[in-house]
């Protein structure tokens, strides 16, 4: 990690915060930017994305909590809980001009953060993300997995989940990125991969918010990504009013580390945008 990127912790309520920060180099940012992580993973997952993000703007990857180093307070995890624990981040530190950028989970908190904090962001960028909640199949699945995990350990769920995040591309010719995401979810405590299944499982649907969503937003998807639906991906894009779309190639449920170079790109000119 750049020396210009530090390791910080807050408490907020029940919980420890732990935030990698990139300030602003002029001492006040134009923007700040919150990167929000996806399950099972932590704030490491964007260290590209700090490392480059233009010297007037502050870039800020918290770990959600019970994830990476962010303790997990009293155990109940949900979307709404952990988009109240944005918010009192956001509040605490008194950020200003907020861009929430969430892949994933951190694209539902997003959503949820929209709906009960609307003041705190002035855009949104969203990445392999949708609107819509688990039906039963998806909830089925998620209770099916808390159980490998209790019964095999962090191990085998971590092998059999890059196999769904990754293309075809990066798992043959990129295989330090697919080890750091297998490291990463191995590091996730049992306790808090169940915990976040049934908070994703029991998330809200968000579909009939975004017409509500007027800021400006930023939608990147991978084409090879298996979690995401066509459908659902059909209906954010329709939903949103003004939305900018692009779609990666040779890329998956994580497009910000299979082509950091092109998400960056996007990224800053979205910024600039507005």
């Amino acid at each position: 990690m750049k020396k210009s990127i530090k390791q910080l912790k807050i408490r907020l309520e029940d919980i420890a915060i732990s935030y990698n920060i990139r300030a602003a180099k002029n001492g006040e940012a134009t923007k700040t930017v919150i990167f929000l992580h996806g399950f099972p993973f932590n704030k490491d997952m964007w260290h590209a994305q700090l490392e480059a993000l233009p010297a007037d703007y502050t870039g800020i990857a918290l770990d959600i909590r019970g994830h990476g180093k962010s303790t997990k307070g009293h155990g109940f995890f949900s979307i709404d809980v952990f988009a109240h624990d944005l918010h009192q981040f956001i509040t605490h530190l008194k950020l200003k001009n907020v861009v929430l950028c969430g892949l994933s989970m951190g694209g539902y908190i997003a959503f949820r953060a929209h709906q009960l904090f609307p003041n705190d962001m002035q855009a949104l960028v969203l990445s392999a993300t949708h609107a819509q909640a688990d039906g039963n199949i998806g909830k089925q699945k998620r209770f099916d997995a808390i159980a490998a995990v209790l019964t095999s350990g962090r191990r085998p769920f971590a092998i059999g989940f890059v196999k769904n995040v990754f293309s075809k591309n990066t798992l043959a010719e990129k295989p330090e990125l697919v080890e750091f995401i297998r490291n990463t979810i191995r590091k996730t405590n049992v306790a808090s991969i169940c915990a976040t299944q049934l908070a994703l499982a029991s998330r809200l649907d968000s579909s009939p918010h975004l017409q509500d969503i007027t800021i400006p937003t930023l939608y990147i998807m991978g084409a090879e990504d298996q979690l995401v639906s066509e459908a659902q991906k059909k209906e954010l894009i329709a939903g949103i009013k003004g939305i900018q779309y692009a779609e990666f190639e040779d890329a998956a449920h994580l497009p910000n580390l299979e082509d950091p170079v092109r998400f960056n790109s996007l990224l800053h000119n979205f910024l600039a945008s507005f």
